[in-house]
């Protein structure tokens, strides 16, 4: 597994945009949202990993909130996970125009999220 992304639930959106656009130089690839009250967006810099910002999250979590890693196999990732007592808390499903994803927790508090991109 590679590291894809990660996830920082943030309280204004737009305000923590602008420290990522301007002062990091980094750019706003896609924002959008998936249910009304949740918005996010995402950021990209030198290199593939992206920083995804989420405003809205119902449980009022703020600072890093989870990270994204790329797998090749879905089922092939799951069944090994499983083999190690893994339980998923979502998923596996595909996200709308998007890749598969699924997600467990991590023993710290930070979701786990696994990506796995559709050719």
């Amino acid at each position: 597994m590679k590291v894809k992304n990660a996830v920082v639930a943030v309280e204004d959106l737009d305000e923590s945009a602008s420290f990522y656009t301007d002062i990091l130089g980094m750019d706003e690839t896609r924002r959008f949202s998936p249910r009304p009250g949740l918005t996010i967006a995402f950021f990209q810099g030198e290199g593939e990993a992206t920083i995804e910002l989420i405003e809205g999250e119902e449980d009022g979590k703020k600072g890093l909130y989870m990270v994204g890693m790329e797998v090749v196999d879905m089922d092939a990732e799951l069944e090994v996970l499983k083999s190690k007592g893994v339980v998923l808390t979502r998923g596996p499903f595909g996200a709308p125009g998007g890749p598969r994803i699924a997600f467990l927790d991590g023993p710290d508090g930070v979701e786990i999220e696994l990506i796995e991109h559709i050719k």
